[in-house]
């Protein structure tokens, strides 16, 4: 992959990034405390497929682990995997849903990152329920993206084929 290749990369999963981690941390603060949901802690938005739930996560995805204070790990290993992706995109390279996918998982995980150092925990607030099934977990922007982000990786990253070798 050439230089300028790589720079547009780059550019991509910044921007993927930024405007990822900018739409989490605006949803997050419109419905958290411009709607009030850190006080009214529900309200429907679509019912019953649709609602605003109020969930304080400490742990990671459901909840697990949110008994021990992992905080401080948790914003260590999110910045470690963000860290690791860059060093595996610049080394590996790949294409432009590549980099999107990158910027995509690492803009959700660093708005996350923001709600425990801010908070302690992630807030969650989006919940999902339909046809007599009660969703009992609630998730948000960054959640969707850091999935869809790792998602397209996993789909995205081919084999790279050898060079032919030159005569």
């Amino acid at each position: 992959m050439t230089g300028r290749a790589t720079r547009n990369g780059f550019r991509l999963v910044f921007w993927a990034g930024f405007w990822t981690f900018l739409l989490d941390q605006v949803t997050k603060f419109l419905v958290v405390h411009v709607l009030g949901l850190r006080v009214l802690e529900r309200i429907e938005v679509w019912s019953p497929f649709i609602e605003f739930r109020m969930a304080w996560n400490p742990g990671v995805n459901f909840g697990l682990f949110a008994g021990l204070d992992m905080r401080w790990a948790l914003i260590a290993l999110a910045i470690g995997i963000s860290g690791f992706v860059l060093w595996w995109l610049k080394r590996e390279g790949g294409n432009r849903w590549t980099y999107m996918s990158a910027g995509l998982l690492i803009g959700g995980a660093l708005g996350n990152v923001v709600d425990r150092v801010l908070y302690g925990a992630v807030a969650d607030f989006l919940n999902m329920s339909c046809c007599g099934f009660e969703n009992p977990f609630a998730f948000n922007v960054a959640d969707i993206a850091i999935f869809a982000g790792a998602l397209g990786l996993v789909i995205f990253t081919g084999e790279r084929k050898p060079a032919k070798p030159q005569k």
